[in-house]
């Protein structure tokens, strides 16, 4: 899309990397790279998905690629030469090439993008100084379009900031209306001016709140695209469909036509001359025309071969149905890896292998390419299983049921598109009003947690079979995460996500939320012609949270449908009622009667202000016909309905509303439960992604950097180093002074002023109660002296505990609640920020609340509210609350440095003593160290 930026000349001369700006910058050493780490270029390798869904490598430029540049360069029109380098050259010299390929990757930095080995797009910056650098993009004429140089410029920008770079300079010319696009368009703030025939841009590429938004739209954007490529595709051929009724690719190739597919079939058969009625093609590449979607179901062997293939004749997507890849153990494992490696090399996206295959049931589409027997109706679920086999029984539920579903597809191995990638679709697809997930492990929790997205969109129920990587079904190569319960929970409360303990409560709160309006709020009415079951379903609502509107009404058992009708009306117009559970069954053994031409004539009436309404029908679970309501009222548009009446959108996409019927009265509770908290949670207002203006990120990065440079494999800071740290990011810790003696007490206590404390570090005797190594308000120099003395004296080098106590003495705060805030880097997670009240609700309870940022101001208060000790911060016996926005400025502002910065291993403060006045930081602890990258970082990447 967006062809060259800078005004260098390609014969201009070469910087030294040896000399020059990087070499005074601190943290860039001549070793090559922050930290004194080095730098490992390998890491800047990614796969990413373009704005029309296709996949493109990014990697660094190397100098092997002197032939591959001259190439590109050579297919480049002279416009495009011209608007890179200012003039019209037609060939790069040896010169230029040598420039251009051979990087330190300190003070030059370049990447290429390629598909199928080919270069389609070259980004490189220069350094000019110590924290500026000249950022320059070409991309190919045939690949315009596609937003490569809008994810150059993101990649270009992360590995900047990891060398310290803070502002990126260009010269573009006025008419590269493109590139100037690009620049404007990332979420930077970006200033030019004219000078010179050209336009001089500048822009800081420190993420602000604006770029992450954009960055985060456009990978939203380009993965929906690649996964409707999937789901919707216009032409699809199989391979491996054997002349054996019984083999997978008959029965796949006998599905897709049978369904009804809407586009191009193809097969490819070495052999045969007719398939089904059609016409088989020897090889893919003999088709001619462009496919969509391949579905390959050859043995494993084979599979490579066909992938191949299919990138050599332009496909877009496969799914891979073959077994005998990672599940079958390391042999497989390294087949199944080469298999993705040739589809993105090739530009595909890629389902299984080991996959059961996928469904769209969209009159448009009508695509079934699975080895599932029964498929669901149409309908408006979206279904997403991780196990194949497990996709089948889930399927053959949701048909049972009579669930209908819009698309559902199974990741199998997981080896690239997982339910991440689904997610980002259904966001888009109307035909989808929720969605349902079986998860037996998260690859990505941050990439999961931006369900947020989607979960603020349609409800989205989660099945989760296990915690951590433990559970991960063989073939999947999932890291464990190592993390505690409570953070996995607490990412998916962030993401609004409905969590259900099993597959059946998944399509329990499925039938409800597709089918039913969501409920305003918590009060429920219970009616019925039974009081056992009546009993039943109340005492299971108080169990679940939910609040009884009214008593349950009980009617007698031979009550008329008539007065069926009229009572569910009263309780439905009832504006104190915000959902209705119907127990209505027959008055006696054998009477074939039942009441739900009552209940739909009700429900029906009362469309104008829906609530959601369940019925309990004993032995009865499911979607059934004659529980169907239909379209809404045909006398009144919603443009003619009052503002208040007018039904949401979500309502206005169904086509039908059906009563969900539940076999007992505990499983419609806890459907109408898990979709009461959600609707809750939708209603709260989110907040503002936190940003303090007053941050100082790059000071923070050179105290990190230069601690690293030192101690390559990391190491735990000096109090000075911690005091530099934190307060660049707003965070002052108060001074603590060691002391050896009495005397150096006494001096430090005199600096510091009275009142003071002395205390121990010691961790054994800090966090242990009752053993008294400390002494507070301690007035003068006296009091002082003996304290030390009496300290010293009870806890000795070499006593009992067989622990140096470490004295040191801090000034005396005022009274208050002692917390603990802090962070732990995760691989997987990425930062997980913790808070809790000191003492035993920490020690002894484990109340410690979790929250995976980025944050809002609404998701700090949350995770301080969250604590069961949270009284103590509230006014608990009449104390006076603490100041609860200072506190969530601290928790705010721990949350955004560990978002910043992954080398932040660990973080501590502990204690901070928040009182009525304020709150005061007392005790540091930070750990830095080598970070792993992040599976979501900065740089868009596709990591399942």
């Amino acid at each position: 899309m967006e062809p060259g930026s800078t005004s260098e000349s390609p014969s201009a001369p070469s910087a030294d990397p040896s000399a020059g700006p990087s070499s005074t910058r601190p943290g860039a050493r001549r070793s090559g790279g922050r930290g004194g780490l080095g730098i490992d270029p390998h890491g800047w390798d990614a796969d990413v998905v373009l704005r029309d869904g296709s996949v493109c490598h990014l990697r660094p430029i190397r100098p092997e690629d002197k032939d591959a540049v001259q190439a590109f360069h050579m297919r480049q029109s002279a416009e495009s030469v011209y608007l890179r380098f200012f003039a019209p050259i037609k060939q790069l010299s040896a010169r230029d090439l040598d420039r251009f390929t051979v990087v330190d990757n300190v003070s030059r930095v370049g990447l290429v993008a390629t598909v199928r080995d080919e270069i389609i797009g070259i980004g490189r910056f220069d350094l000019i100084d110590a924290d500026k650098a000249e950022v320059a993009f070409n991309i190919s004429d045939h690949y315009q379009g596609k937003g490569i140089g809008s994810v150059l410029l993101e990649h270009l920008a992360a590995i900047g900031l990891e060398l310290g770079v803070k502002e990126f300079v260009a010269d573009v010319l006025p008419q590269n209306r493109k590139m100037m696009n690009v620049f404007t368009d990332a979420g930077y703030e970006v200033s030019h001016h004219f000078e010179d025939g050209v336009i001089a841009v500048s822009f800081e590429i420190a993420p602000t709140v604006r770029s992450e938004v954009v960055r985060l739209s456009r990978e939203h954007r380009a993965e929906s695209m690649s996964i409707r490529t999937l789901l919707a595709p216009r032409s699809v051929v199989v391979v491996g469909a054997s002349r054996r009724p019984d083999s997978a690719g008959h029965r796949i190739l006998a599905d897709i036509l049978d369904y009804g597919f809407t586009g191009s079939v193809y097969v490819v058969h070495p052999e045969a001359d007719e398939l089904l009625g059609l016409t088989p093609y020897r090889r893919i590449v003999d088709i001619g025309e462009p496919v969509d979607l391949a579905v390959i179901a050859v043995p494993a062997e084979q599979a490579l071969a066909c992938v191949e293939d299919c990138a050599a004749a332009g496909v877009r997507s496969l799914v891979v149905l073959s077994a005998g890849f990672a599940e079958a153990g390391e042999a497989g494992r390294r087949l199944q890896l080469e298999l993705r490696d040739a589809a993105h090399r090739g530009g595909m996206r890629v389902l299984g292998p080991h996959s059961y295959g996928l469904v769209n049931t969209d009159p448009q589409v009508r695509l079934n390419a699975t080895t599932v027997a029964d498929v669901p109706p149409a309908g408006h679920l979206g279904l997403f299983v991780q196990s194949g086999v497990l996709a089948v029984a889930v399927l053959g539920s949701a048909e049972r049921r009579g669930i209908g579903v819009s698309s559902a597809a199974s990741a199998g191995n997981r080896l690239d598109v997982s339910g991440n990638d689904l997610m980002q679709y259904w966001i888009d697809d109307d035909a989808t009003i929720a969605v349902g997930m079986h998860l037996e492990s998260v690859g990505n929790p941050r990439k999961f947690s931006r369900a947020r997205q989607l979960g603020l969109a349609k409800p989205v129920i989660v099945v989760k079979s296990g915690y951590s990587g433990y559970s991960v079904p063989p073939g999947q190569t999932v890291r464990r995460a190592h993390v505690p319960p409570g953070a996995f929970e607490a990412m998916m409360d962030q993401a609004g996500v409905i969590r259900v303990e099993n597959v059946h409560q998944m399509f329990d709160v499925a039938q409800l939320v597709v089918h039913q309006p969501l409920p305003a709020g918590d009060r429920v009415a219970i009616v019925g012609n039974t009081g056992a079951l009546g009993a039943l379903a109340a005492d299971a609502a108080l169990s679940q949270g939910l609040r009884l509107a009214t008593e349950p009404t009980t009617l007698a058992p031979d009550v008329s449908e008539d007065e069926v009708t009229s009572m569910l009306l009263t309780l439905l117009d009832n504006p104190d009622v915000d959902s209705v559970l119907t127990t209505f069954v027959a008055p006696g053994v054998g009477v074939e009667r039942d009441f739900s031409g009552a209940i739909v004539r009700a429900v029906r009436h009362a469309a104008l202000a829906p609530k959601p309404v369940l019925a309990i029908t004993l032995n009865r679970r499911g979607m059934f016909p004659e529980l169907a309501i239909g379209t809404e009222p045909a006398e009144q548009t919603p443009e003619q309905q009052a503002p208040e009446q007018q039904p949401d959108e979500r309502t206005r996409r169904r086509p039908e509303r059906i009563v969900p019927a539940y076999s007992m009265p505990e499983d419609a509770v806890v459907a109408l439960a898990r979709a009461t908290t959600y609707a809750l949670w939708l209603a709260t207002d989110q907040g503002e992604r936190l940003t303090y203006p007053d941050i100082d990120r790059f000071r923070a990065f050179a105290v990190i950097d230069r601690v690293l440079s030192e101690s390559p494999n990391g190491r735990q800071l000096e109090p000075a180093e911690v005091h530099e740290l934190l307060d660049a990011y707003g965070l002052p810790v108060w001074e603590s002074v060691p002391v050896a003696s009495a005397e150096e007490a006494v001096a430090a206590a005199d600096r510091l002023g009275y009142p003071v404390v002395i205390k121990a570090t010691s961790e054994a005797l800090r966090h242990l109660p009752g053993i008294g190594a400390l002494r507070l308000d301690l007035d003068d120099a006296e009091a002082v002296r003996e304290a030390f003395a009496a300290l010293t004296a009870r806890f000795t080098a070499g006593g009992s505990r067989g622990d140096d106590p470490g004295w040191v003495v801090q000034r005396m705060t005022g009274p208050g609640v002692a917390c603990v805030v802090s962070s732990q880097e995760n691989r997987l997670f990425g930062p997980i920020v913790s808070f809790s009240v000191a003492g035993p609700p920490t020690e002894l309870l484990d109340d410690i609340a979790y929250r995976i940022p980025p944050l809002t101001d609404v998701s700090v208060r949350e995770l301080i509210g969250t604590v069961k000790a949270y009284p103590l911060l509230d006014g608990h016996r009449g104390v006076d609350p603490v100041d609860q926005d200072a506190l969530a400025d601290v928790v705010g502002r721990v949350s955004v440095l560990a978002d910043d910065f992954a080398e932040v291993a660990e973080l501590e403060l502990n204690p901070v003593q928040a009182r009525a006045g304020g709150v005061d930081i007392l005790g540091a602890r930070v750990v830095v160290a080598r970070p792993a990258q992040r599976v979501d970082s900065v740089r868009r990447a596709m990591t399942t």
